[in-house]
C-alpha cells in the first residue's frame, strides 16, 4: 500500500509544473474595465474606435460577460454603440 501511495505522489509531483502552466496561460489578462477607457469616447459618441481601443478589447473580450452583468458597466456594454465598436475591432459580441 506504501508503495503505491508513493509512486502516486512521485507521479503527481512530475506532473505538477505541467498543470500549472496552462492554468497560468488560461488566466490571461486580469479583468479591469479602466482599461477599456479608451473605447469610452468612440462607445458614448459613436466614433470609431482607436487601435488602443481595439487592442484593449481584445485583452479584455474573456471579460466581457462579466462587464455586462455588473450594473456600474451594463449600460455601456449594451449599448448600440458598443456593438459598433466590437464589431469594427473584429471582436465577437458576448452571448452570456
Amino acid at each position: 500500500m506504501m508503495k503505491i501511495l508513493a509512486l502516486t505522489l512521485t507521479v503527481f509531483v512530475i506532473l505538477s509544473p505541467s498543470f500549472a502552466s496552462p492554468t497560468k496561460v488560461a488566466l490571461g489578462a486580469a479583468c479591469d474595465a479602466k482599461q477599456l477607457q479608451p473605447c469610452l469616447a468612440a462607445i458614448t459618441g459613436g466614433g470609431q474606435p482607436s487601435g488602443d481601443c481595439c487592442a484593449k478589447l481584445k485583452e479584455q473580450q474573456p471579460c466581457l460577460c462579466g462587464f455586462s452583468k455588473n450594473p456600474a458597466f451594463a449600460q455601456y456594454v449594451s449599448s448600440p454603440n458598443s456593438r459598433k465598436v466590437v464589431s469594427a475591432c473584429g471582436v465577437p459580441y458576448p452571448s452570456c
